[in-house]
């Protein structure tokens, strides 16, 4: 038997019995790269794929394969790597089911933020396929799941995908709410009613917050500043995820790097799934542009050289990618409805690409600055040297970057050397608790920074 028949047919049979979005999630990128000895060897992209597919869908793999091959076939999923080395994997799998709630609630959701118009790269594709996992089995598969990554990747648009596809597929309670609402309403436990009482808005907080099935809460770092709350959350998170409610996180920042939360909070962060979140590759940006000019109903408008240069120079994140468009397609209207050309394309967003250039420039002087004060290189700061004349200064010069660019910590790390962005993260917590004890440190950044400016 040809395997690659084999999987065409069944491929061709499973797209008859799910979703082209789960198909195209699960079974697309999958081969069967053998069929011997009563067992079926199937291909898959990565882990999350083979723990979703036998957690499932084994039963419709094996009936499907064996109406196609009128045989049955032991199931054997394999990854790239294992392919030289296929001792099992053991698999943790947590079978608790997630009860039902009969009340439904506000959820927070906006309906535009769906699985099927987010658009899916090298950079997310792991954390798209680990977002439909849980919002295919809430409770079951990886809780908590925490998202993270820098402003403007999808975050916040797949935990809306998540919280939509649960809403829309069963009768689940679903909130979602930004860390600043937690806060919000959880200071508003101290307000009184006219008996004198706070005993109604405590009672709504828990209702609120402890008797849902799925919490979705976005930028959970900005729990940092609020001491009282982090307490509250960390027994709220306790009483949703011992009753096998589905936990669902999103920060700017890993659970490690998260060193302004409680430690009891970041290692619970660390129970389920953390995924991270890259910024969209030249290709990706390339769909992301074509996907916001189509809904424009102006696609063949647009020159591919045009489509490219944005491309090519905001490489930063989606919403920058977005605006772009937005304004070039305005002041095309604004210059009478003229064509859509490369010059023009320049014209109108030269402001968008300088501030780009500006912060890579920015970055650069940063470097320059902080270099010539402590008399050694810029090569020196992006060395690999440890020696602490060399490792301070530039601690400082990653801390003003942070402050005076506002780049991402992956960024910063690049344009030092390579370094990880944990080192990045540290060099800042560090400089910024030591300006506060400091006053000599304090001035001498402040006087760095009037040079920068």
């Amino acid at each position: 038997m040809n395997v690659n028949v084999i999987w065409t047919n069944f491929l061709n049979k499973i797209k008859e019995q799910i979703t082209s979005l789960a198909f195209d999630t699960w079974f697309k990128d999958t081969k069967l790269v053998e069929l011997q000895n009563g067992k079926a060897t199937i291909l898959v992209p990565m882990h999350v794929h083979k723990k979703h597919l036998i957690e499932n869908y084994s039963e419709m793999i094996e009936n499907t394969l064996n109406l196609v091959t009128g045989t049955n076939f032991e199931i054997e999923f394999i990854l790239e790597e294992e392919l030289n080395n296929k001792d099992e994997v053991d698999i943790d799998v947590d079978m608790i089911g997630v009860p039902t709630s009969k009340v439904k609630i506000e959820t927070n959701l906006n309906s535009k933020y769906l699985f099927e118009n987010f658009i899916v790269g090298e950079s997310n594709r792991f954390a798209q396929a680990a977002a439909l996992s849980v919002a295919e089995n809430p409770g079951k598969m990886y809780n908590p799941l925490f998202i993270y990554g820098k402003s403007g990747l999808g975050k916040t648009h797949l935990m809306h995908a998540i919280g939509n596809y649960i809403s829309s597929n069963s009768n689940k309670n679903v909130l979602y709410v930004t860390s600043e609402q937690f806060i919000s309403d959880f200071l508003g436990i101290n307000k009184k009613d006219k008996n004198g009482s706070n005993f109604d808005y405590i009672d709504y907080f828990k209702s609120k917050y402890r008797d849902i099935d799925v919490l979705i809460i976005d930028d959970i770092q900005f729990l940092g500043s609020a001491q009282q709350t982090q307490q509250e959350f960390f027994h709220t998170f306790n009483k949703l995820y011992d009753d096998n409610k589905q936990i669902i996180i999103s920060s700017d920042r890993s659970p490690d790097d998260l060193k302004i939360l409680e430690d009891r909070l970041r290692t619970r962060f660390s129970w389920g799934l953390s995924v991270n979140i890259f910024p969209p590759d030249f290709e990706l940006r390339k769909q992301i542009l074509l996907k916001k000019i189509s809904g424009q109903g102006m696609i063949s408008d647009v020159p591919n050289d045009v489509i490219e240069y944005i491309a090519n120079n905001l490489q930063s994140d989606v919403r920058q990618l977005e605006g772009a468009v937005t304004r070039l397609f305005a002041y095309a209207a604004m210059m009478g409805g003229s064509n859509i050309t490369l010059d023009l394309a320049i014209e109108a967003l030269k402001d968008n690409i300088n501030k780009t250039i500006g912060s890579q420039n920015s970055i650069q002087r940063i470097q320059r600055v902080v270099a010539d004060y402590y008399q050694i290189s810029v090569e020196d700061l992006k060395s690999k040297k440890r020696h602490s004349s060399i490792a301070y200064p530039r601690q400082i010069a990653m801390y003003l970057t942070r402050k005076l660019t506002n780049e991402s910590f992956p960024k910063i790390g690049i344009e030092f050397g390579g370094r990880d962005h944990s080192t990045v993260i540290y060099a800042i917590d560090k400089i910024s608790t030591e300006i506060n004890q400091n006053m000599q440190l304090k001035n001498l950044v402040e006087t760095l920074q009037e040079k920068v400016k």
